[in-house]
């Protein structure tokens, strides 16, 4: 082994013998989807005492220094073992990468040490009502006052908005001028902040990790501007390279296909068959996604590579859940309350928002068709 896989696998296995105390503690049960229901503070808190927070950022920003292939290790093991991860997970993936590329030193100062000790959370404020998928359609409307600027709008599909101390808010500073993407920023707004109202949205699962973000006359201090006045859709580009490419994109139903393995519940060839072309397609999917890894610490385009993991490693995630179906037909017994019927049953009411989240498969195909040339 080189080095640099001697310290990867260490990791890795410090990583699941940390689980492991966990699980056996009681501190949490596995769970699909984890990156998006699975909201502990605690647990959170627990990841940045041992530095697996901000793995990537600079230490003199309270980061650990470490290489991208480091953070991929501790992410996917954590996804893997449906560990509770939602709490630090768009401060973690998104916001502390953009501030350290185009926050002010100030900013990084006050925010970054936080986050990467599990103590601060960010909302990403993206998603508008009737925007659907067109995100240069941003309606929230900034103006400037003497200190800074004011905000009124709407965000919804805000995840963990009540539960997070800001959200990084896209809105627009000045008409678009012909140029939909023109005139665009990013604010970071105190969620506690008056004339912010935050409304919990209900989903299929009983969960409500969704959001409504009304804004309503907010008064924003010119600091918590990111980046450049007018440049908000770059930093929103860069911010779904994060979100599309990583191991979530295809390990959200990886607890259920695990359960479905070790539980041996699958029976015949057909099963078996299903069950190793979606393991090729995981490993596939894997390679992939660490290759958009390490193209982002070159800081090299990502745009094609990330929709390509975010369509095919979705569209997996659901498929899992039709050979879970297959597998056990005539299906698991109603009044088994184990952990296949629990997973299966989170899945397939999660699976609805697997191929929307983070851009359609449409809008995705039309970004990979682009990046192609076609």
């Amino acid at each position: 082994m080189t080095t640099v896989e001697t310290t990867v696998a260490d990791l890795r296995t410090e990583v699941r013998r940390f689980l492991a105390d966990e699980l056996a503690a009681g501190s949490f049960r596995p769970s699909c989807d984890s990156w998006i229901q699975g909201h502990s503070a605690e647990f959170s808190r627990k990841l940045g005492d041992r530095g697996w927070l901000g793995m990537t950022w600079p230490q003199r920003y309270g980061g650990g220094g470490r290489s991208a292939r480091e953070r991929f290790t501790v992410i996917e093991e954590l996804l893997a073992a449906g560990a509770p991860v939602a709490a630090h997970w768009i401060a973690d993936r998104q916001t502390g990468p953009l501030l350290l590329r185009v926050g002010t030193e100030q900013q990084k100062q006050a925010f970054l040490p936080a986050m990467a000790r599990g103590r601060l959370f960010i909302a990403a404020g993206m998603s508008e009502p009737d925007s659907g998928s067109d995100l240069a359609s941003v309606r929230t409307r900034a103006v400037p006052t003497a200190t800074g600027w004011r905000v009124n709008g709407r965000k919804v599909w805000t995840s963990h908005a009540h539960r997070s101390h800001y959200l990084l808010a896209l809105v627009r500073t000045a008409a678009p001028d012909g140029d939909r993407h023109a005139g665009l920023s990013q604010m970071l707004i105190k969620l506690d902040a008056p004339g912010v109202h935050v409304r919990p949205i209900e989903v299929m699962t009983g969960e409500a990790h969704f959001t409504e973000v009304i804004l309503d006359d907010v008064d924003v201090p010119q600091g918590m501007v990111v980046g450049a006045v007018g440049d908000g859709w770059r930093g929103v580009m860069s911010e779904l390279a994060h979100e599309r490419s990583g191991p979530e994109r295809y390990l959200s139903t990886f607890p259920l296909f695990a359960e479905l393995v070790a539980g041996r519940t699958a029976h015949g060839e057909a099963a078996l068959a299903d069950i190793g072309s979606a393991t090729a397609r995981l490993w596939a999917l894997r390679a992939l996604s660490v290759q958009v890894q390490d193209l982002i610490e070159r800081r090299s385009p990502t745009d094609t590579a990330a929709a390509l993991v975010k369509d095919l490693g979705t569209r997996l995630e659901g498929e899992i859940i039709d050979i879970t179906r297959r597998a056990c037909r005539p299906g698991p017994d109603p009044s088994d309350s184990g952990p296949l019927r629990t997973l299966l049953s989170e899945a397939q009411l999660a699976a609805p928002s697997f191929t929307l989240r983070g851009g359609t498969n449409e809008i995705l195909r039309g970004l990979v068709a682009r990046g192609l040339g076609a």
